[in-house]
């Protein structure tokens, strides 16, 4: 007999225990109040689609950086992912605009974070570990740098800088070695370059990625619907322009 089903001197296995358990379980919480099922239409049955139909972010105007913030993100993402020969950079796809939408809302206030102490410093596998928001490290950081350079340059804020100038603060900022006030310098450049990435990459529902000009200089078919035809196809290239989360430019919806 297996050992689940040995039975005790009173005579009940443990299975019949564990479903007894189960069951009085289930009737506790049912007893504790009234289920009811719930859409945000307040309707049964709920309309397809309801609960995520995408919304694109305007594009006009800036909601969190100020002016001087918006010319030192240009800057600084322009030389994390540059115009090149291979395609777009950062800056002419809208990875500000990104930032700034971002910034602006839930992410940039941490909603959904821990945010309470200890603020240790934290290993590379830890993520983020400071007891600033997102928004907070930002404004703190270009601040905060922009008085590293002036000292270092001469009088000269960030965007001021040569490319090269630049890329040199940024690189300092890598390795921990620029010293800035209430910021972590190393903190800030991995925070600032994954979000770049992000803003790179993402779907142009969020702000960057304008025209879906990263996806395409990757040949990364974005949204589409079905993949069956090509899955068998290895090693050849998607044929299909990529699609966003709500749709194409070029489609007209029906009806």
């Amino acid at each position: 007999m297996a050992k689940t089903e040995r039975r005790a001197s009173s005579g009940v296995s443990r299975r019949e225990l564990l479903a007894a358990g189960i069951v009085a379980g289930s009737s506790l919480a049912i007893s504790s109040g009234t289920a009811k099922a719930d859409t945000i239409s307040q309707k049964v049955p709920w309309a397809p689609g309801e609960a995520s139909n995408p919304v694109p972010v305007s594009k006009s105007g800036y909601q969190f950086f100020s002016p001087d913030e918006v010319a030192w993100v240009d800057a600084a993402v322009s030389r994390l992912i540059p115009n090149d020969e291979l395609g777009p950079g950062a800056q002419e796809v809208g990875v500000t605009v990104f930032l700034d939408r971002q910034l602006a809302g839930a992410y940039g206030r941490a909603e959904r974070w821990y945010m309470g102490g200890p603020w240790a410093k934290g290993t590379e596998s830890q993520g983020y570990q400071s007891r600033m928001t997102p928004a907070q490290l930002y404004r703190a950081a270009i601040k905060a740098i922009d008085g590293y350079c002036r000292t270092k340059f001469g009088g000269k804020p960030f965007v001021e800088l040569s490319a090269e100038q630049q890329d040199e603060v940024l690189g300092e900022l890598e390795e921990g070695k620029a010293k800035l006030d209430q910021v972590d310098a190393k903190t800030f450049f991995k925070q600032l370059l994954l979000n770049t990435q992000e803003g790179y990459f993402a779907d142009p529902l969020y702000g960057g990625n304008k025209d879906m000009a990263a996806w395409k200089m990757i040949g990364f078919p974005g949204a589409r619907y079905d993949y069956r035809d090509f899955v068998s196809k290895h090693g050849q290239r998607y044929p299909l322009p990529p699609v966003s989360l709500y749709g194409r430019p070029d489609w007209t919806p029906k009806g």
